[in-house]
C-alpha cells in the first residue's frame, strides 16, 4: 500500500480567520490542532482535511495550488456572493471579460476559482472539483505513482488524477511552468498506510523522483520532501 493524502496545508497569516471563511465557504467544521494550527474536516467525499499553519512570511505571485469549486450542487453566483460575504475579492488574473469561470482571492489573497455548472471535466466531482496546480506532465506522472491514484487525463502535456474513491482531482496544467520563487504556502502532507513504515515510505517515494529536505517541524514526525518540480510536501508518522 502507498501514502494517503491526509491533507492539504495552508500558511496563513492568521489560520483560525482563514480557517473559519473556509470553513463558511464550504460548509466543512473545524478542529483544533496541537501545533499551533487549525483543521477543517470534509463534510463530503473529499477524502483529505485542511489545515492552516501560521506564517509570518508574505505572499509572492501566484500560488502553485488553486482549488476549483463547481457549480454541481448550487448556483455559481450564490457560491461567489457567499464568499464574498465572508471576505473574498474579486481577481483579475488576466482571465479576459468572457471567461465563464470567476477568479476569487480569500481573504489573505490565495486564488481560487468558482466553475460554471456545465463543465464535462468536473460533472462527477463534489463542490471541490479540483485541486488546479501549476505543473509539469513528469510531476503528475510522480503524484499518480506517490499516491496510487490513476491518471484520469493525460493529453498535450496536461495531466489529472483522482482517487479511486472519489472527491477531488488534482491537475497540472503543463508547460510553460512559471519559476518557483520561495517556500509554496499550499503543500501537501502524506501518511503512510497504518502500521507502515514511515523510512521505508521516503525511500519509494525518492525512488519515484522526489527529494528529502529535512525533518520538518521538530517533533512532530514530519519528513519534508520535494516533489520533481521542486514543490514540498511532508510525509507523516504512521498513524
Amino acid at each position: 500500500m502507498t501514502s494517503q493524502l491526509v491533507a492539504l496545508c495552508i500558511d496563513a497569516h492568521d489560520p483560525h480567520s482563514l480557517a473559519r471563511f473556509w470553513g463558511g465557504v464550504l460548509g466543512w467544521e473545524t478542529a483544533g490542532d496541537a501545533d499551533d494550527g487549525i483543521t477543517l474536516l470534509p463534510a463530503d467525499d473529499t477524502g483529505f482535511q485542511i489545515r492552516f499553519f501560521p506564517t509570518r512570511e508574505e505572499k509572492t505571485g501566484q500560488n502553485q495550488i488553486h482549488f476549483d469549486l463547481t457549480s454541481n450542487l448550487q448556483d455559481q453566483q450564490v457560491t461567489v456572493a457567499r464568499a464574498l460575504e465572508l471576505g473574498a475579492r474579486h481577481l483579475d488574473i488576466g482571465q479576459g471579460p468572457d471567461a465563464r469561470h470567476v477568479v476569487l482571492a480569500d481573504p489573505e489573497g490565495n486564488e481560487f476559482c468558482v466553475i460554471p455548472a456545465g463543465n464535462k471535466f468536473l460533472a462527477e466531482c463534489g463542490f471541490i472539483g479540483a485541486l488546479s496546480c501549476d505543473g509539469s506532465q513528469q510531476v503528475g506522472y510522480f503524484w499518480s505513482a506517490a499516491l496510487d491514484w490513476p491518471l484520469v487525463w493525460d493529453q498535450d502535456e496536461e495531466t489529472a488524477i483522482r482517487s479511486p474513491h472519489g472527491g477531488p482531482k488534482i491537475t497540472w496544467g503543463g508547460p510553460p511552468v512559471a519559476p518557483k520563487t520561495g517556500k509554496n504556502r499550499l503543500h501537501f502532507d502524506l501518511a503512510p498506510p497504518l502500521n507502515g513504515d514511515q523510512q521505508a515510505e521516503v525511500d519509494r517515494l525518492v525512488s519515484l523522483g522526489a527529494t528529502r529536505v529535512g525533518d520538518g517541524r521538530p517533533g512532530g514526525g514530519r519528513v519534508e520532501m520535494l516533489d520533481p518540480d521542486g514543490n514540498e510536501f511532508c510525509v507523516l508518522s504512521p498513524r
